[in-house]
């Protein structure tokens, strides 16, 4: 018996709860003719009955769903024999117990069941099947038990519509916690990894080094570089990379915001709006073949072609392809931000006799230009953030260099390579990706901080 369908239950439940609580809600009023009677309208009182028919009976189908498994294995260790646990790592005794699990659902197992082992999986599917119909009962007594309380709580004096929406505000609340929660959790994970990294490594060699290698030796047996751990030359890499496709995105982006706002026919903004902004749908990876394909062999066939030395891999490679797919983001921002501009700031220009280019130019541009700002920010900081291109077309190494056509890697490219594959997290090597990761944070969250500023401060000046 699947969760889905104790879900489809559940929500079967609620069905029923709305309806019986709107009628018992018509009923206690005298009838449909008297339903002025009742404090809240009949919606109210179905809605009512619905949430405390659902309400604890998801929290419980949750909660149970979360804690079975583990309930269930601890269950089946404690009943293992104890020459099966002795001397067992904790990695070790995963294993054992991923083992059982998957002979217990007929999967491959890493070695041979032993009649220990199938006593186990056994057991661990009687346990199972015992839980699966344990929270079914349990579930659907809940719900049925909710929707009585609601039935009998139901009297034309409730006030049904406060209670309905304390509860809705009440569960806004949670998940807007959940998300601002999440996201603390998120920060303080990496920041107290990149605390331990800068307990090994100086904050001056990272951030003012010139040196990135950051291959060290995993044991003490082993013989490796203790590791260089410069920075500057991915910060480098990624401001040259990012300020190549902003010099393709920005104009780009603007002009074609400025025509489909301003001179494009109807017809033709219809059809063009919607063909520009395709681009923002087409994967990053398919930018990097693209890239890797088509645009960095171009460049290198010109480059040579001119007498100049161009990497098969080279961040003017990236760089351009990143901008043609910032272009939709850029153009979609300032086009709603020029939009945004009051009619009646063009009709005052053109009564003074300004022509429409010079509107344009010397109206519409300055009223719009803070919410424009705003957007190329918020565009440079989806171009630092960029992995996908810069993997496949600018390459992997360190180079310090102001030479678009050499290769360099960037922040996200080394982040990506220092967390790919079997890892030693308590390696500088590994928590160095986790100090990338912070300064990538703080660099990209003060470009939006001072975007959202710049549109809140001057928003208003022309509304």
């Amino acid at each position: 018996m699947h969760t889905s369908t104790l879900l489809i239950l559940v929500l079967a439940f609620m069905s029923l709860a709305y309806y019986v609580g709107r009628k018992r809600a018509i009923s206690t009023a005298g009838g449909v003719t008297r339903i002025n009677t009742l404090h809240s309208l009949p919606v109210y009182y179905g809605l009512y009955a619905a949430l405390w028919a659902g309400l604890p009976a998801l929290l419980l189908m949750g909660l149970w769903a979360g804690f079975q498994d583990d309930i269930l294995v601890a269950l089946v260790k404690s009943e293992l024999p104890a020459t099966m646990l002795d001397g067992l790592s904790p990695g070790a005794a995963s294993l054992l117990v991923n083992d059982i699990k998957n002979l217990a659902s007929g999967a491959i197992v890493s070695r041979t069941p032993t009649p220990e082992m199938q006593l186990a999986a056994d057991r661990y599917n009687l346990y199972n099947q015992f839980a699966v119909w344990a929270m079914w009962l349990a579930v659907s007594a809940l719900a049925l038990g909710g929707m009585a309380f609601a039935w009998l709580r139901t009297q034309p004096k409730m006030r049904a519509r406060n209670r309905v929406e304390s509860i809705f505000m009440a569960i806004l609340v949670i998940f807007s916690s959940i998300a601002i929660l999440t996201t603390l959790g998120i920060v303080l994970s990496v920041l107290f990894e990149s605390m331990r990294f800068f307990q090994e490594v100086s904050p001056l060699e990272f951030f003012f080094g010139t040196l990135w290698s950051p291959q060290t030796a995993l044991r003490a047996d082993q013989i490796g570089a203790s590791g260089a751990f410069g920075a500057v030359p991915l910060f480098t890499g990624t401001l040259m990379v990012s300020a190549i496709a902003m010099f393709v995105a920005v104009p780009i982006g603007l002009m074609s915001a400025i025509y489909l706002s301003e001179y494009a026919p109807r017809k033709v903004r219809a059809w063009a709006k919607p063909t520009l902004e395709v681009l923002a749908g087409v994967p990053t990876v398919v930018y990097g073949f693209f890239a890797a394909l088509t645009v960095a062999p171009f460049i290198r066939e010109l480059g040579m072609s001119m007498g100049l030395n161009v990497a098969s891999e080279s961040a003017l490679a990236a760089g351009l392809v990143m901008g043609i797919m910032i272009i939709p983001f850029v153009s979609s921002l300032s086009e709603d931000v020029i939009n945004a501009v009051p009619q009646a700031m063009r009709d005052g220009s053109y009564a003074l006799g300004a022509t429409q280019s010079e509107t344009i130019r010397r109206v519409i541009i300055p009223a719009a230009l803070p919410g424009i700002v705003g957007g190329i920010l918020l565009a440079v900081s989806r171009a630092i953030g960029e992995t996908m291109i810069v993997v496949m077309a600018a390459g992997l190494a360190a180079n310090l260099t102001a030479n678009p056509l050499e290769s360099v890697t960037t922040v996200t490219v080394q982040i990506v390579t220092l967390l790919t594959g079997d890892q030693e997290f308590d390696s500088a090597k590994t928590m160095a990706a986790f100090a990338l990761g912070l300064t990538l944070f703080v660099v990209t969250l003060t470009l939006n901080v001072i975007a959202l500023h710049i549109v809140r401060k001057y928003r208003e000046q022309y509304e």
